[in-house]
């Protein structure tokens, strides 16, 4: 991937993960906070295998995933 793309992914995944602080609906922030977690893996493979990127936000997108499939279960 051309190294200036990956640097936009990079920042959109940036603004993807802060924009999640702002929302006050859980669902909205779960699934824009996964968003940018999508994004940060995209950047962390395509920036040379950056694990300490790759591993917290995969783990946090799978978690995201979790609770949205879960729906209103725990409610």
């Amino acid at each position: 991937m051309n190294p200036e793309i990956s640097t936009y992914v990079g920042y959109s995944a940036s603004l993807f993960v802060v924009l999640s602080f702002i929302l006050k609906d859980v669902r909205k922030i779960r699934i824009v906070n996964m968003i940018g977690c999508i994004c940060f893996v995209i950047y962390g493979i395509f920036s040379g295998m950056l694990w300490p990127v790759i591993i917290p936000n995969g783990l946090v997108c799978l978690i995201q995933i979790y609770h949205l499939s879960a729906g209103n279960k725990g409610k």
